[in-house]
């Protein structure tokens, strides 16, 4: 029971952080909610966070979560990126933050071949 609790705990976070981080003006509702529906429910909630981290704070990320982000495919992890990215106190540095996505994807991608 905790544990579904935790879970159910995460879950929101993210959903709060994309919400907080994807700019209203580039998603219709219906957009957004198919790319919920295709992308964001293919990754755990706490992978979701670490990639997040990983492009916008520096942060590292696990073999497991690499494979989970190559199982949610390169197109669901660039929409989602450059959606974050074009928020308006992120865009900035949007140029960095899309070049970090890019390499997350190799580092990812090169991982999950090796295993």
């Amino acid at each position: 029971m905790a544990h579904t609790s935790s879970r159910t705990t995460i879950v929101f976070i993210v959903v709060a952080l994309v919400s907080a981080f994807v700019p209203a003006f580039s998603v219709e509702e219906a957009e957004a909610k198919s790319l919920w529906d295709t992308c964001l429910l293919k990754i755990s909630p706490k992978c979701a966070l670490d990639i997040i981290g990983v492009v916008f704070e520096n942060l590292t990320i696990t073999d497991a979560c690499c494979h989970d982000l190559v199982q949610e495919g390169k197109m669901c992890h660039d929409t989602l990126i450059k959606y974050i990215a074009e928020k308006p106190h992120l865009v900035a540095h949007e140029t960095e933050y899309l070049t970090k996505s890019d390499a997350l994807w190799t580092h990812c991608v090169s991982i999950s071949q090796t295993a």
